[in-house]
């Protein structure tokens, strides 16, 4: 018996999203996403790379899912493309967009592997960012609640884990910039802070009525998630003092305080506010009821974290610049704090005050240097020393009685890395891109083991 031994029922998984893997962007009546755009544009990604072939997953699902099931995964997260379905963002359904995800929920299913779809991971049709600015008008969260209609309808059947949207923070707050053209599509410079923080109120109000529409349209009991990739605060040490100071700071790091606060508690923080003032968002009579839904788990995609202390300045606590040299991952951003996922776990619990919603590790991974060696192979052992700590931590939260009841490694494959293009790499199965031949890496046999031992090998 390892000591780092998970409950029987815990979730082992993979995940990915739709326009990092599918390609196929013009076949079968898909139009544009703005990341199609975005991408196009010159100078917006790296090497001008683009999704239009990807991983060619559209084509090559069955041989991808035929591997999964060699990893031993019971649970496989992706995402659906609204512009496959929609292809105008709003009216018409294309029947052929559905289809495809049929076949590919029908073959999870063969395999023993039980779908879990986010309805959103940022692909927003461009025909709606024409029309009206996409999340920067109201009118985003009705259409999208209206695409959630047409996916669960005719997919309901058979998926009944959905998650309505994925990184709220990433598409607006990256999305929509102020200083400058911003780094994620669509791109949008706007002229105030107030515009970028209403860009996700819109997306707090289209996942409260997308879970309104899931559960109008579902054929058969299901659960219902919101993704967030909450900023988590970790104390320097876990002194009382230090403690309290990373729950008063989760209010205010990042866009807590804004997105995953009014989603679970139904208001804004009250600190972020005072923070934001007039700056904050215009919120209608009536939002924060639809925002604030009940949920049946929350997913959380965690990569890092900040630390944080208890000072006697007026707030109770100071976010601590990490020094030069700190250890990272291939990401500027990607600072290894594996403590990060237990308190990211916790502060549900308790922060939030959710004690007994059940939380999943909805991301977690890392880009590495990635190289072939002679033999063929990939022999990351840096990504293995990575997740080996991570899950560490994870187990730790779920040995402490929090309701941590699954993981889904990012990703389950290279693939095309938003405005990093396809020059980093999050796979733990190696994409040769231009032969599209697909390299399991030592850190997937080594997370074989994990699953295969319910534990930390």
């Amino acid at each position: 018996m390892s000591f780092y031994q998970f409950p029987n029922d815990f979730c082992w998984g993979v995940a990915t999203a739709s326009y990092q893997i599918e390609g196929a962007t013009e076949e079968d009546g898909r139009q544009a996403s703005v990341w199609d755009t975005f991408s196009a544009t010159p100078r917006k990604v790296l090497n001008g790379d683009t999704g239009k072939v990807a991983c060619d997953h559209y084509h090559r699902y069955e041989d991808d899912v035929k591997l999964m099931a060699s990893l031993g995964i019971k649970h496989y997260r992706f995402s659906i493309a609204w512009p496959r379905v929609v292809p105008d963002g709003s009216g018409q359904v294309n029947e052929a967009g559905v289809d495809f995800y049929k076949r590919l929920v029908d073959c999870l299913l063969k395999y023993g592997i039980t779908p879990h779809a986010t309805l959103f991971h940022w692909d927003s049709p461009q025909a709606l960012e024409d029309k009206y600015g996409s999340w920067r008008h109201r009118q985003m969260a009705y259409d999208f609640a209206d695409y959630v209609t047409a996916v669960v309808s005719r997919l309901g059947d058979k998926v009944t884990n959905w998650m309505t949207i994925n990184e709220i923070s990433c598409f607006t707050h990256m999305g929509y910039d102020v200083e400058q053209e911003a780094i994620h599509a669509p791109g949008t410079r706007v002229s105030s802070k107030k515009e970028v923080w209403q860009t996700s109120h819109h997306a707090i109000l289209a996942h409260g009525l997308a879970c309104q529409a899931i559960r109008a349209a579902t054929p058969v009991p299901c659960k219902i998630a919101l993704v967030d990739n909450m900023s988590v605060t970790v104390p320097i040490s876990e002194s009382p003092a230090n403690i309290e100071a990373a729950k008063k700071a989760l209010h205010t790091s990042m866009q807590n305080g804004g997105i995953i606060f009014p989603v679970l508690t139904g208001a804004y923080s009250s600190a972020m506010l005072e923070e934001l003032g007039e700056m904050a968002p215009d919120i209608q009579p009536g939002d924060l009821e639809i925002i604030h839904q009940a949920l049946d788990a929350i997913g959380l995609n965690i990569y890092t974290g900040g630390y944080v202390r208890a000072t006697d300045n007026n707030r109770g606590y100071e976010f601590l610049a990490l020094p030069q040299g700190y250890p990272r991952m291939y990401m500027p951003w990607l600072n290894i704090l594996p403590e990060s996922i237990y308190w990211g776990v916790r502060h549900i619990s308790e922060t939030l005050g959710h004690p007994n919603l059940p939380v999943f590790i909805t991301e977690n991974g890392c880009a590495a240097q990635d190289e072939v060696n002679a033999a063929g192979e990939i022999i990351d052992l840096d990504r293995i020393m990575y997740l080996r700590q991570y899950l560490k931590a994870a187990h730790r939260a779920v040995s402490e009685g929090y309701p941590l009841k699954g993981y889904f490694l990012w990703s389950f494959m290279d693939n095309f890395e938003w405005a990093w293009g396809y020059g980093r790499r999050f796979g733990i199965t190696y994409i040769d891109y231009a032969t599209q031949q697909r390299i399991p890496k030592a850190s997937f046999e080594w997370y074989k083991e994990c699953i295969r031992q319910n534990s930390v090998v």
